[in-house]
């Protein structure tokens, strides 16, 4: 430190550092009146402490099944895999035909760019939303080929028993609720023999469209009253009634009779206010909104090129026609209950569907036990036996009723019914001992069934043509619907067979499940076309019809039972439009 005074400047070194030479007088702290300067720090405040601070969040539970539920989900999914693994060898017994190879066609299009189906003209039926896009899940795994329709049909049945399960037992739990669900699915285990395989395990026919029905009852008899049922329940049922108008039958005019007279019971008999009727009320809107939204979503999608269906009949039968109707109505409920033993000699057979028609009284009793106390039902039990008995009186006043395959119209019967008989017998089955009884019968179901499974697998109809076609090179003709879309599935598409009619002495193209493009003679060339045994008549053309229209052609060969007419020209463009 340097320190100046008097002219002079003095180093004065730090304190305790001495300095050689230095006089000791000049040290620091001995020099008189002179002290170390002092430095003075500016005060910072100290910051007062901040309490700690605990922030607690919010527990996020999540949900944990317990272990029954897990148990009771294993157990479905346990049954269910054992059910279509036999559905699906029951279902292989029978051959597949045109109407599930024209579904396969239509899920490959929509599976390879053409989700619209854009061009096509299907049948009454669209099945859009239920089993085409199943058919095009089938198709990514498995490819194009008549097993599709096998696997579909059994996974389709499968998912009906179960859901017919699911509605049977309601909220019940423990040994109640598997007795309700096993006693509905014990009856959904009906064998089909032949016609009831045809109809409930094969091409899609009305079966599949019971799957949004049994799920609207389910929603409606499990979730609360809140606004957001109703809405729900419309989107399912407008989900179904797009893919078939079936529903319309079986789930749309069923909820709002349902939701009409149980408005008018709040309201009108127990003297409430209207308030107290939203529910109601929000049943029957939700199935004319369902009813709706089905019109503007097919109306839709043709008006923007998409697929476009036939209209279906709805007129009533004539007085007349009523005593056939009831006729065949019985025994398609004998046909759907694996009952109809009607054509087999008094043995194994006909005993085991003799058996079945212990399903069928369940059923009546069911029926009859819901009539009965209809007014203190539950919801599900009201729409339960409204629906069946609106598809069974719908298809005996109505025009359908043309043979026994004709069941497909009412198919929806035997899952309501089965659902009906475990919600409601189940207890009083249990409660007078006769679940031993019931054990046995069910025991005799499932011998028919694996009687039926055990059959050997059927070709597809058409599978010798197919293989004889591509062996000669014959690779695009026509045909009669029977021989068309289905040699088209079996062969992967490779032989490609379009269908025609009989208009009178000429032949034209058809329109029921088919595309305009593929009778276009600048793309395609048919050069020849194939007659199944009995053709002609009012829809499927003869020889003479052929020979009429194409001319004589270049060879007739013999396949089977077809006969195939070789032509060496392209038959298109002699094919008329309509």
């Amino acid at each position: 430190m340097l320190l100046s005074g008097a002219g002079q400047s003095l180093f004065v070194p730090r304190r305790g550092v001495a300095w050689p030479g230095l006089p000791e007088r000049l040290l620091p702290g001995r020099l008189p009146g002179l002290r170390p300067p002092r430095l003075r720090l500016p005060r910072v405040p100290v910051p007062k402490r901040v309490p700690h601070v605990r922030v607690r969040l919010p527990r996020v539970r999540v949900p944990v099944p317990e272990a029954g539920t897990v148990a009771a989900g294993l157990v479905w999914v346990a049954v269910a895999a054992g059910l279509f693994t036999v559905y699906l060898a029951a279902s292989r017994t029978v051959a597949v035909n045109s109407d599930g190879a024209s579904n396969a066609l239509q899920a490959w299009a929509m599976l390879h760019g053409n989700p619209l189906l854009r061009g096509w003209q299907l049948s009454d039926v669209s099945f859009y939303t239920t089993e085409l896009p199943q058919y095009a899940l089938v198709e990514m795994v498995r490819g194009l080929g008549p097993d599709v329709v096998h696997i579909a049909g059994a996974m389709t049945y499968t998912l009906v028993a179960v859901l017919a399960g699911l509605l049977a037992k309601g909220r019940a739990t423990g040994r109640a609720g598997v007795l309700r669900a096993g006693l509905a699915v014990g009856i959904m285990a009906a064998p089909q023999q032949a016609g009831g395989v045809y109809v409930l395990l094969l091409s899609p026919d009305h079966f599949g469209s019971a799957v949004p029905v049994l799920a609207t009852w389910i929603l409606l008899d499990r979730a609360p009253r809140r606004w957001w049922v109703p809405p729900a329940a419309a989107v399912l049922l407008c989900w179904g009634l797009i893919a078939d108008p079936i529903v319309l039958i079986s789930g749309v005019a069923p909820l709002a009779a349902i939701g009409v007279a149980r408005g008018y019971r709040v309201v009108v008999q127990q003297g409430q206010r209207l308030r107290s009727a939203w529910f109601e009320a929000g049943l029957v809107l939700a199935a004319a909104a369902a009813a709706e939204g089905a019109r503007l979503a097919l109306h839709g999608i043709a008006a923007t090129g998409g697929f476009q269906v036939w209209s279906a009949g709805n007129q009533l039968a004539d007085f007349s026609q009523l005593g056939k109707n009831l006729v065949l109505t019985l025994q398609g409920i004998l046909l759907l209950f694996g009952a109809d033993f009607f054509g087999h000699n008094l043995g194994y057979v006909a005993v085991l569907g003799i058996v079945h028609l212990v399903g069928i009284g369940l059923a009546a009793w069911a029926a009859g036990a819901a009539l009965r106390r209809f007014g203190r039902a539950d919801l599900a039990v009201q729409l339960t036996v409204s629906a069946l008995l609106v598809s069974l009186v719908a298809y005996v006043l109505g025009r359908n009723a043309l043979d026994l395959h004709s069941t497909r119209e009412f198919t929806a019967v035997l899952p309501l019914s089965a659902a009906l008989a475990g919600r409601l017998l189940a207890g009083r089955l249990a409660a007078a001992r006769l679940i031993p009884a019931v054990a046995i019968v069910l025991t005799a179901y499932l011998l028919s069934l694996g009687r039926v499974a055990a059959e050997p697998p059927a070709p597809a109809q058409g599978s010798q043509l197919g293989a004889w076609l591509a062996r000669e090179h014959l690779y695009y003709g026509l045909g009669g619907y029977w021989e068309s879309n289905v040699v088209t599935l079996d062969t992967g598409g490779q032989v490609r067979v379009r269908a025609v009619l009989q208009a009178g002495p000429v032949v034209i193209r058809d329109n029921w499940e088919t595309r305009p493009d593929w009778y276009d003679p600048a793309v395609h060339q048919a050069s020849f076309i194939v007659l199944a045994p009995g053709s002609g008549g009012q829809l499927f053309p003869s020889v003479a019809n052929v020979q009429g229209s194409f001319g004589q052609p270049a060879r007739i060969c013999t396949v089977g039972p077809y006969t195939v007419l070789i032509y060496g020209k392209n038959l298109l463009s002699q094919l008329p439009a309509h």
